[in-house]
């Protein structure tokens, strides 16, 4: 086919699809709402693009807002399971809505409070905080709005629209629907309402319809906008103000006629070449009928293959029970009759019975000879009596342990037996496998590169406080399993903090599973996930310090700038730190966050501070306050060696050189290292990974080795303000945020 006759079909079918005249048919499944499993009503467009119905986003909302109250910040795990449950009552979301407790999250960048317009998509299981305007700032999707009308009224056309103006008995049937007034008249009420000469008279009228759209798409950010543009970045409509001072300023945008334009072609060219493989997929469908059919022939004939299989071993088996029972019963029977003839021959010993009432009676003969004859063969009966009453023994056996059989080789056979090979147990690879308020475990499969069908995780509470709902009526000890695992890797959410977790996976192969993975343990945070990047507005050097893109890596380059920096100083060897912060602060609750430090740093300071105590440093960074002066001798003791007897505004760790020093403790503090003043007792192989964990509402902080959650440091802080994550770089060295902090924030 020429560019020419392409470049025609092509239009045609834009044509076509422009016109209506491409019929709507089997197209259900991607008319059903994800949550409700019904047809879409007044959808939403969620920032993941995926289509969700209005009522269902406010019940999703409504979900998390009762979590909130019930379980406060603890008990909120980000990641919990979310499990579906009956619809509350609209009156009582309206209610909510109305008093603003859904739209208004009631928290403001700069602080943590619990959040309660942060939802999971429902298509791709991403977290989506809504922000402060929550519902207000989606989209209704009227596309998808209006595929469902025109749906519902080809599978439903029997079902007519009636006028909302017509009361009944006497209701028509509608024949037109108002744009502008979004009613639905017959024509007599059209008229009565739209009277010839009147501004109605203009209004815009269409089919029946009980879809009303309005004329102008409206920024949900600036409500009295129209949107004119569209973000690439975020792919959305924004407005004109959206991208002058809004959150797309930095964004990547075009006019909405090019977006149209562009975005247009795409899809009908894409339908375009579906149409045109339309021989190809019906193809491709009679070869999927022919495997349905031969795969149902060949599941039944080895079906029944197996059945005789199985047929056999059972009546071997049933046969060598025969022979076995039948051999039991026979030693048991001579065994009775052996002892039953010795019971016999005993109770003859009894007097005035047997052998002894006999020899009674020969003893009455008075005839010698008589007595003589008889009395030779019954001394020789008596004697043996005797001699076996002095040594008494058994005459057969009872016990039949020649008889136990040994079935566990054979039970082992049987276990094992399969189809074809059995698969090798896969590997849990510690080196990806993260576990926070969630568990995020990878497996290595065997090297026989032979495809699975799924995988089986198993995971068991070993121990630790019970703080999450979701898991208040499992035992510890017990496996809890996860079946269909298709990928080599899955997340398991609802985990208690401060627990220790143990995982386990096995992978299936023909129905035949292998054995399991050896088991592996994992500790969890001792509070819920902190979200945050690093900001770079607030105090941030850009001569010194190399921000990543994403904002989760910060770099000091000790470069020039830092040598002349050091060179203007003439006395002493005070040289300021370059100080960075989370862009998120933390007013309440308790939060986790975790981080690496490489190892080729020289020096990086790590811990928390008030805002109060940064805008000294910041402003001042050679304040006598800050952590790196020592009172006492007026220079940089490049440590926290001074021990503060009171809280401060701030706590900060040094890293660097391989090594973590542990500042002297204090009696507000505890450490892992010893209290003695010499450094080397204080100085710590530095972890891979740290962790560190803020209690504002207790004013403490935290310190772990976030490989193995142990505590190395803590010590009292004063939350009294906001507190956020800082971070202090000093020669060369780098910080890298664990995916977990960053996760969400870069999700969109």
């Amino acid at each position: 086919m020429s560019d020419s006759e392409d470049m025609t079909e092509f239009a045609s079918i834009v044509e076509r699809i422009e016109r209506g005249e491409v019929p709507i048919k089997n197209i259900e499944r991607e008319l059903i709402c994800p949550i409700c499993k019904e047809l879409f009503t007044h959808p939403l467009i969620l920032p993941c693009q995926h289509s969700v119905c209005h009522k269902c986003v406010r019940e999703l909302l409504m979900l998390n807002y009762d979590d909130s109250l019930d379980g406060g910040s603890e008990c909120s795990l980000p990641g919990s399971p979310r499990s579906r449950v009956p619809s509350p009552s609209m009156e009582r979301l309206d209610k909510l809505v109305r008093s603003g407790s859904i739209s208004s999250p009631g928290w403001r960048r700069g602080s943590v409070t619990p959040r309660v317009t942060t939802i999971a998509c429902p298509g791709c299981q991403h977290d989506i905080d809504l922000g402060e305007r929550g519902i207000s700032m989606l989209f209704r999707n009227f596309t998808l709005e209006s595929i469902v009308e025109r749906y519902r009224q080809a599978a439903r056309a029997a079902i007519a629209i009636m006028c909302n103006i017509c009361k009944p008995p006497q209701q028509q049937e509608a024949t037109k629907s108002c744009m502008d007034c979004k009613a639905s008249y017959c024509n007599e009420c059209f008229k009565m309402h739209h009277p010839w000469g009147t501004p109605k008279a203009q209004h815009e009228y269409v089919g029946p319809t009980t879809n009303f759209r309005p004329k102008v798409l409206m920024c949900p950010e600036h409500e009295m906008e129209k949107v004119n543009m569209y973000c690439e970045v975020c792919r959305r409509p924004v407005c004109h103000l959206c991208k002058l001072g809004g959150t797309h300023a930095n964004h990547k945008v075009t006019s909405m006629s090019n977006a149209y334009k562009i975005l247009k072609e795409k899809l009908a060219k894409s339908i375009h070449y579906l149409i045109s493989k339309e021989d190809q997929v019906k193809t491709q469908i009679t070869g999927l009928e022919q495997l349905i059919s031969q795969t149902e022939e060949n599941g039944q004939l080895a079906e029944r293959q197996a059945t005789e299989h199985f047929d056999r071993l059972f009546e071997t088996l049933q046969e060598r029970k025969s022979e076995m029972l039948k051999s039991i019963e026979q030693s048991r029977n001579r065994r009775i009759e052996q002892l039953k003839s010795q019971m016999e021959e005993y109770q003859g010993m009894l007097e005035n019975s047997g052998l002894v009432g006999y020899a009674q009676e020969v003893l009455k003969e008075t005839d010698q000879s008589c007595f003589v004859q008889t009395a030779k063969q019954l001394h020789v009966r008596i004697q043996k009596a005797t001699e076996s009453l002095r040594t008494f023994h058994p005459s057969a056996d009872p016990c039949f342990d020649d008889f136990v059989l040994d079935t566990s080789r054979e039970e082992t056979l049987l276990k094992e037996l399969c189809f074809g090979g059995v698969p090798d147990a896969p590997m849990i690879d510690l080196s990806k496998s993260r576990v926070y308020n969630e568990a995020t475990i990878f497996w290595r499969l065997s090297d026989d590169h032979q495809p699975t069908d799924q995988h089986l995780l198993e995971y068991r509470r070993l121990g630790g406080p019970r703080r999450s709902p979701t898991q208040e009526d499992v035992k510890d000890g017990i496996w809890q399993a996860m079946e269909c695992i298709h990928a080599p890797c899955t997340t398991v959410s609802g985990l208690d903090a401060d627990s220790l977790y143990a995982f386990r996976v096995r992978t299936c192969r023909n129905s035949v599973f292998s054995p399991y993975s050896p088991e592996v343990t994992f500790h969890t945070p001792p509070a819920p996930a902190f979200d945050f990047l690093f900001n770079d507005k607030c105090g941030f050097s850009t001569e010194r310090l190399v921000l990543s893109k994403r904002r989760d890596a910060v770099e000091s380059i000790a470069g020039m700038a830092f040598l002349l920096a050091a060179d203007r100083v003439q006395a002493g060897s005070y040289v300021s730190l370059d100080y960075i912060i989370g862009d998120t602060g933390i007013s309440q609750g308790r939060h986790y966050w975790a981080f690496k430090v490489e190892p080729h740093s020289y020096m990086v300071k790590v811990g928390v501070a008030s805002d109060t105590k940064l805008l000294e440093w910041f402003h001042n960074p050679r304040d006598t306050s800050s952590p790196r002066f020592d009172h006492d001798s007026g220079h940089d003791s490049g440590s926290e060696d001074a021990c503060y007897d009171l809280s401060q505004p701030f706590t900060l760790l040094t890293v660097g050189m391989g090594k973590l020093f542990i500042p002297k403790t204090s009696p507000s503090s505890s450490s892992a290292a010893t209290a003695s003043g010499d450094p080397a007792n204080r100085a710590l192989p530095m972890p891979q990974r740290l962790g560190v964990c803020l209690d504002h509402d207790a004013g403490r902080v935290y310190f772990y080795d976030a490989d193995n959650m142990r505590c190395l440091y803590e010590r009292q802080v004063d939350c009294s303000g906001i507190m956020y994550p800082a971070f202090g770089l000093m020669g060369g060295g780098k910080v890298q945020l664990e995916e977990f902090v960053t996760a969400k924030r870069l999700t969109f």
